[in-house]
């Protein structure tokens, strides 16, 4: 994927994880984005290991594999800070 699709992908993904698991998460757009772009990541390293996918492209199971790896990124996050 090209720079544009990973930010607008990081968009959604980080969009949608906030919209699963509400809280007192700030910093805007900016932050949905890389949220989502480290969950695909984070969600792709988890797939693989557990031989369910990776984030291949801009496809529907690519979206839950990174949305699942914002999430495991946001529990992380709201537990350490």
């Amino acid at each position: 994927m090209s720079w544009l699709a990973w930010i607008v992908f990081g968009l959604i993904a980080g969009a949608l994880a906030k919209l699963i698991m509400p809280g007192p998460d700030g910093g805007g757009w900016l932050k949905t984005i890389l949220l989502g772009i480290v969950g695909a990541l984070v969600g792709g390293w988890v797939g693989t290991l557990l031989g369910v996918g990776s984030v291949q492209g801009f496809d529907l199971g690519s979206m839950a594999i990174a949305v699942g790896g914002a999430l495991i990124v946001l529990f992380i996050g709201r537990k350490f800070f």
